[in-house]
Parts: structure tokens; C-alpha cells; sequence
């Protein structure tokens, strides 16, 4: 699933090529694209057609662009989504589920989806702008209004593991599997290390490293290791050649030479080097 860096490369394309442009036509391809929306797709092109869009926002894996009168197109890639600005000329892509025309004739703004995990919706926001549904997300760590101190606080006090916790979206938004396995081998903390065990220099250390990791592959257009997550331009991105643990099951680690090994974990997989990365004592008391 597209991760902060990925998502924001995406924000980045629709600000350039989206925004500012008047919708003159939405066509609804599929219906589970556009599920959440309370009227289905007609209710969904109806409330879209005619606005224009403004500047493209984020917050965490959410995308939306403000559509006047307090309402937003919100979209979220889900597993293999992506928001792609064609020429009309273009062929259909065949998993094409929501197309918007524009006014102006140029380029159109497609939303494709293999696995229809991913969504869009049209939903009413708050006096700042933000989507209703939103509002339990918390801000994502390249975010400048990122509270610091309140995340460093409330990751201490909070009675889970460290990696469950860099995935609670409702305390830091935006990191996921391969963030946060890359953020902890570089602070060498394991997994399942409990966050009441974190003393306050660990803790901002890997908050800082969570934050260098996905500001790095922001840089390279983000992590793609198969073709579901492109760049509005259909690019993939190139962090993948630059990933430290995940994925490298097996492979030495590029600190001590350790195998690193691959866990199951909550579905998915955890990859860590055995030896800087030591798993947690249990406490015996």
C-alpha cells in the first residue's frame, strides 16, 4: 500500500496538473471506487461537476482537493490505486473506475484501480478545510504543524509495541510497513519492543529517523516494487534500490553483516537484523 512519501508524490502531481482546473465531466466506471459515497456515482459526479478544484492537500495516505462550498474530493489509494493525468487521446486503461473531463479540454484525471481497494468520494469538510472523515487522523511527521513533543509523550505513555504504534494512524499518520521497518533499523529497536520502555532520547531518535527515511524517498519519487504505485505521470519511484531492511530477507545488513529475517507479523511481514535489533527481554516479575 502507497505509504506518506508515495502519497505526497501523487499530491504533488494533482497541485501541478489538477488544481485550479473546472470539472466538466465525471464518469463513474465502477461503483466499489466510489462506495463511500453516501448517493453512489451519480450523486458523486453530480456534486463534482461544475467546481472548480483548488489546491491539492494531504494528510497521511489521504489526498483531496478542495471543490468550494465546503466540499472536497477526497481519495484514498488504497492497495494498488492511482490517480493518473492522461491525454484524452490516451487509451482506457483496463482497470479505469473513475474518469473527471475538464473544462478547459486538456488533460484528463483518471483513477485506476486492479484490486479496488482504493476510493474517491465527494464529503463536506470542516471550517479548516478538512474532510469530516478525516478527523481522527493525526498529522503525518512532514507535516510543519507535526506536534513533537505531544507524539514523543503520547508514544511513551502508550501501553503497545513500538512498531503497532508508528502504524496507529490516530498518533502518527502516514507511516506504514516499509517506513516503519526501515525508521527502526535505523534506530536499532526491534519490533516488538514495548513504548513504555523508550527512554525520551530513543523515542525522538526514531521519530527523527522515521522522518529522514521518508523525506529520502520523497526525493526518488517514493517506493515502488511492482507497477500498482506510479506518479500522476504513470513513474514509478526508485527507494527501493535504497531500502536498508525490508524486503532484503536474508540479505547482510549493511552494519554488521547479519542475515536480516523476515517475521510474520499482524499479517504482514516484519524485517529486522537479528543482532542490531535484539528482540525484547520478557519481563519475569
Amino acid at each position: 500500500m502507497p505509504e506518506l512519501p508515495e502519497v505526497e508524490v501523487v499530491r504533488r502531481g494533482l497541485a501541478s496538473w489538477v488544481s485550479g482546473r473546472t470539472v466538466a465531466e465525471v464518469q463513474v466506471l465502477h461503483p466499489r471506487a466510489v462506495r463511500r459515497q453516501t448517493g453512489g456515482g451519480v450523486d458523486f459526479a453530480d456534486r463534482l461537476t461544475g467546481r472548480t478544484l483548488g489546491a491539492a492537500e494531504r494528510r497521511g495516505k489521504y489526498l483531496w482537493l478542495p471543490a468550494g462550498e465546503g466540499l472536497a474530493m477526497l481519495g484514498h489509494l488504497g492497495m494498488s490505486g492511482q490517480l493518473l493525468v492522461q491525454d484524452p487521446a490516451t487509451p482506457d486503461e483496463t482497470h479505469l473506475r473513475v474518469r473527471l473531463r475538464f473544462a478547459d479540454g486538456g488533460r484528463e484525471l483518471r483513477f485506476v484501480d486492479q484490486r479496488t481497494f482504493g476510493h474517491l468520494a465527494v464529503e463536506e469538510t470542516d471550517p479548516a478545510g478538512l474532510p469530516l472523515s478525516l478527523a481522527h487522523i493525526a498529522r503525518d511527521p512532514l507535516d510543519p504543524r507535526f506536534d513533537d513533543e505531544a507524539f514523543l509523550a503520547a508514544l511513551r505513555a502508550k501501553r503497545t509495541t513500538v512498531k503497532r504504534a508508528l502504524l496507529d494512524q490516530s498518533l502518527i499518520s502516514g507511516v506504514g510497513n516499509i517506513y516503519a521497518d526501515e525508521a527502526l533499523w535505523r534506530s536499532k529497536l526491534h519490533y516488538d519492543r514495548p513504548t513504555g520502555t523508550l527512554t525520551r532520547p530513543l523515542a525522538a531518535a526514531l521519530l527523527a529517523n522515521a522522518r529522514d527515511v521518508m523525506n529520502a524517498a520523497l526525493a526518488v519519487g517514493g517506493t515502488s516494487f511492482d507497477s500498482l504505485y506510479v506518479n500522476v505521470n504513470g513513474e514509478s519511484g526508485y527507494f527501493s534500490r535504497s531500502l536498508d531492511a525490508y524486503g532484503r530477507e536474508g540479505e547482510p545488513c549493511y552494519r554488521c553483516g547479519t542475515p536480516i529475517r523476515r517475521a510474520a507479523w499482524m499479517n504482514r511481514s516484519s524485517y529486522f537484523c537479528p543482532r542490531c535489533q535484539r528482540v525484547p527481554r520478557q519481563r519475569t516479575d
